[in-house]
């Protein structure tokens, strides 16, 4: 996530920022910009960096969900690009649900910042009611909620939003990191599957190479995976015990992990400590961009984690990347680079 600054008095922010820290003004996101702007009532509004009120405004989510994205004010429903993609909350009378709902949408929120950034296509239930691209967030304190992905839709539990919850379950599953913005890659990940591999039977092919059948009993490798754990010496070939279970998981975690590494060396090269050409303003293309991205990440990722141990804190980055599983990753950045370059071409010659 890169850095934002106020466009009226120049004060350094942060992405969730909806005012001003310094000068006051009122501020809202532009997924189009990419950019923090002043919600202006005046003529200044013509000024670079300012809007008009009377054309724009903050998502209807504003308080519900504490969105701070900009819409047209002419929109109907009034929801951002972001918001919009919620199907299932809590509701309304379920207060605790609420505000576990408020925190996933902000996960959310970075999820869809960073699938822009890198011209992923987000396809939503309205323009693919089959396999489009929706999310349930709903509270299990009150029902049945199984994190998970089912033809486009990603169910997240929002217990996983509460520290003391999720910290359990890592310690239960024996798992070295857990976190909200780590579930919704995850799952998105499952989507893009669909979205990335399947149309493709070139990719399809490679994809069997490198995880397995995709196809294989889940059910099966669900039932293995509790009762007999990961294989002896996984480590050398994925990038978690989990993603041992099933082909589709191996994809889905190593995906999220991908994802982990390109937002993470896109902020630190805002924080100027990683290269200028780690941002997405700065697109790496081609296959040969692959071991450059590593390259970055190693030295930032040892850097993160020894601030965090000074802190008394566990590593930012606990995991080791062997050269099976940066095959897999080489693999899913050269199906985004080759997807998105073409939708891209399109684009561009349909313009």
């Amino acid at each position: 996530m890169r850095d934002f600054h106020c466009p009226n008095c120049g004060q350094r922010l942060t992405f969730e920022n909806s005012t001003c820290l310094s000068c006051g003004s009122a501020l809202g996101f532009s997924l189009e910009q990419m950019a923090l702007l002043v919600i202006s009532a005046g003529d200044e509004a013509d000024r670079a960096g300012f809007v008009s009120a009377a054309e724009y405004e903050l998502c209807a989510n504003r308080h519900l969900a504490e969105c701070n994205w900009l819409v047209p004010t002419n929109l109907p429903g009034g929801l951002c690009p972001s918001c919009a993609l919620t199907l299932e909350r809590p509701n309304d009378a379920d207060t605790d649900g609420l505000a576990a709902f408020a925190r996933a949408e902000a996960a959310k929120r970075r999820l869809v910042v960073e699938l822009h950034e890198m011209k992923l296509p987000i396809i939503g239930r309205d323009r693919d009611p089959d396999y489009g691209l929706g999310f349930r967030l709903l509270s299990s304190a009150h029902e049945k909620v199984l994190t998970g992905h089912e033809n486009g839709i990603i169910t997240i539990d929002l217990a996983e939003g509460d520290d003391v919850h999720r910290e359990q379950l890592r310690v239960e599953m024996d798992e070295p990191y857990r976190t909200l913005l780590g579930h919704f890659r995850h799952e998105v990940g499952h989507y893009y599957f669909y979205r990335l591999i399947t149309p493709s039977s070139e990719y399809v092919a490679r994809f069997n190479e490198l995880f397995g059948d995709p196809d294989a009993d889940y059910q099966a490798a669900l039932d293995r995976h509790y009762n007999q754990g990961a294989p002896e010496g996984w480590q050398e070939s994925f990038v978690s015990s989990y993603a041992t279970m099933h082909a589709a998981e191996d994809w889905a975690e190593t995906f999220a992990h991908y994802l982990h590494i390109r937002d993470t060396l896109d902020t630190a090269a805002w924080c100027a400590f990683a290269p200028a050409s780690a941002t997405f303003d700065r697109t790496p293309l081609g296959p040969s961009a692959f071991p450059t991205i590593i390259e970055m990440w190693l030295p930032v990722s040892w850097s993160l984690n020894m601030v965090n141990r000074s802190m008394g804190r566990d590593d930012l980055y606990p995991f080791v990347l062997p050269v099976a599983v940066l095959d897999k990753m080489q693999f899913i950045h050269d199906v985004i680079d080759e997807v998105t370059s073409e939708l891209i071409g399109r684009a561009t010659i349909a313009g």
